[in-house]
């Protein structure tokens, strides 16, 4: 009888560790998820039906500028351009690779200047050669739905510019 005893306190004093071991791991899981607001800030949607021809756009994704700037017919097409609806635009994130600075888009000579030191990116985001940016401006991930652009989500077309070495 006494034996019988002692294994069920055995077993009851396990089952309820287990329990607890649960529910701290539990506990400790939801402190590591990202707050749902975090989350919400991770996806932003663009209508690019708002973009004029060679007027650059500025919006905003986790917290950074996000340049996107519709091209016209005259100027240069590259693969890293984004079709949507047989128009190409160029979206980039609006931060110099050099020093984090952002870059001016000047109009009449269709570039992005930074000022901070003389860097200059050409329409497609490519840094020009002996200057101070190391690579070009930086691609965010994003999918095509319509006309409306997601940053934050990999899409097809980003995956294949990925592939390709496009983005970095």
């Amino acid at each position: 009888m006494e034996k019988k005893r002692r294994d069920f306190m055995g077993l009851s004093l396990g089952l309820f560790t287990a329990a607890g071991g649960v529910g701290a791991l539990y506990a400790m899981k939801r402190t590591w998820d990202p707050l749902p607001s975090v989350q919400a800030a991770g996806f932003s949607t663009i209508d690019l039906a708002l973009a004029k021809p060679n007027e650059l756009l500025v919006e905003k994704w986790r917290g950074k500028p996000i340049f996107i700037l519709k091209k016209t017919p005259e100027m240069e097409t590259h693969k890293r351009d984004i079709i949507v609806g047989g128009e190409r635009y160029h979206v980039s994130i609006g931060l110099c690779t050099h020093l984090g600075c952002i870059p001016a888009y000047k109009k009449d000579t269709k570039t992005f200047f930074c000022a901070c030191h003389g860097g200059v990116f050409d329409i497609s985001g490519i840094q020009t050669p002996g200057l101070p940016p190391p690579s070009p401006l930086e691609i965010p991930p994003f999918k095509i739905e319509g006309t409306t652009l997601v940053l934050g989500e990999e899409g097809p077309e980003y995956l294949q510019m990925k592939t390709d070495g496009l983005t970095v």
